[in-house]
């Protein structure tokens, strides 16, 4: 049923037109202030202290370990790490042990890289792609193993978890067959289970999301919706919801086995408090400002003859620039736009996060950062790409900006503070995800290719 005015206005009153908020993350802002105080507690962990190492800084009593480096660390196989570290999550293992799927985002021929996801006997989609998963069990002891869990992919990138506990690799990269060496279609979501490696052999594409330049993908563990972004431009990209058909039942592996043209995959189509067609994410200006959003069907989900994002005309889908990172957390999904310039119809900024509320059917922007007139200082913050909910309350964000790269934490109230700065290189971070029991903050660094583990004085951050 489409949300129309009435409704909209009604639900915007009852929430204070995005105000009054509820959740792990309210109204958050964009200056850093990492010595501001709120309600007698310290907000974040002060100052970062410059690595000696000069790899990465971190604040007092804090420490990492490198688990995996590209070149260096080795695979079961005895082959290397594969190189361009990206999405990344969580989950226990057996006897205590953490797993973590690692995506690794190379595009193109394998011969273009150095160190590309090994061809592993039977987990190869398309033995001309180079990108792929791999998978890091961490023991008590600190040892650590790595293997691949699916090859033969392009450009995989966010992703996401599943709450049956598997990975959704996604490709942002959308060659046929015959395009760039290609051998096979791309431009879809796999499946891998990193706890049983039988169930990742004979990879095969969940072609019901769709084919498009996927970036990531979160499950609505209540509805059996999936929602995925796409990080595209000329037009910019979309945000989908794909409705699952009458009667299937998420589960392990259930995926693989849904025809192609199973479910429904739709665009979002947003409006105003006052009923009015939202044409980009871009027009928003203030933090709290809320839209209603209604969901319009892809004609064809597999564009090969016409993009997904191109089938729709300027009125009737709602688009937002380099649509990135997605969690899911209180009730919702939480969803990146990097930034916006002249190819974004609304106003400049160096990054939203939007809280997508499928109870209320409204998109609620909850960060929001200016643009960055200095990235190369260490201070302001530009470019979100992975995020993750924290179980110490509001957000962490890797940053993908230009300039000084940090993982950066924003609180449920309104500041941002530092909690790691790229000392190696100029390279984005990504794949920050916490260890299953909050101890540990996983985050690669994605050139050449470093998984870290931090570790510290974790502790509840003030809401206000």
């Amino acid at each position: 049923m489409p949300l129309n005015r009435r409704q909209f206005a009604k639900q915007s009153a009852a929430t204070g037109a995005g105000l009054v908020l509820t959740g792990a993350v309210g109204a958050l802002a964009t200056a850093p202030e990492a010595l501001a105080l709120g309600h007698g507690h310290q907000l974040g962990y002060g100052p970062l202290v410059e690595d000696p190492a000069g790899l990465l800084s971190l604040p007092a009593g804090f420490s990492y370990r490198v688990l995996t480096h590209s070149g260096v660390t080795t695979l079961e196989s005895g082959e290397f790490t594969p190189q361009k570290h990206d999405g990344t999550a969580t989950f226990a293992g057996p006897r205590g042990t953490t797993l973590l799927v690692n995506n690794h985002e190379l595009k193109g021929p394998r011969s273009k890289w150095q160190h590309p996801v090994p061809l592993a006997e039977g987990l190869v989609y398309d033995p001309a792609a180079a990108g792929g998963c791999t998978v890091v069990e961490v023991h008590r002891d600190g040892t650590v193993a790595e293997w691949v869990g699916i090859a033969g992919t392009s450009t995989n990138c966010a992703g996401g978890r599943t709450p049956w506990g598997t990975w959704l690799t996604c490709e942002e990269n959308s060659d046929l067959a015959g395009e760039n060496g290609m051998t096979k279609d791309h431009g879809y979501v796999f499946e891998v289970d990193p706890c049983d490696r039988r169930a990742n052999r004979d990879p095969r594409p969940i072609k019901a999301f769709g084919r498009y330049d996927h970036e990531a993908v979160v499950i609505d563990p209540k509805r059996g919706h999936a929602y995925l972004t796409e990080d595209d431009s000329k037009p910019n990209g979309l945000f989908f919801r794909w409705v699952p058909p009458a009667g299937f039942e998420h589960g392990r592996g259930r995926l693989r086995t849904l025809a192609d043209d199973a479910g429904v995959l739709q665009a979002p189509r947003c409006i105003d408090s006052g009923g009015r067609f939202v044409d980009d994410l871009s027009r928003a200006t203030g933090i709290g400002t809320v839209y209603g959003v209604d969901w319009v069907d892809v004609p064809d989900r597999d564009g090969r003859e016409v993009a997904v994002r191109e089938q729709f005309g300027p009125a009737e889908v709602t688009r937002g620039r380099k649509l990135e990172g997605m969690w899911w957390g209180d009730g919702g999904a939480y969803i990146v736009s990097s930034y916006a310039r002249e190819e974004s119809p609304g106003a400049a900024h160096d990054g939203q996060v939007w809280f997508y509320d499928p109870k209320r059917r409204t998109l609620t922007l909850k960060v929001l950062l200016g643009v960055n007139p200095a990235p190369e200082e260490d201070g302001a913050y530009d470019g979100p790409d992975n995020i993750t909910v924290s179980p110490y309350g509001g957000l962490v964000i890797a940053e993908d900006g230009e300039g000084v790269s940090h993982l950066f934490g924003a609180t449920e109230r309104g500041r941002t503070y530092p909690i790691a700065r790229n000392d190696l290189n100029d390279s984005e971070f990504a794949g920050v995800v916490f260890s299953p029991d909050g101890d540990t903050l996983f985050a690669c660094i994605q050139q050449p290719g470093i998984m870290v583990a931090i570790t510290g004085p974790w502790r509840r951050q003030p809401r206000h």
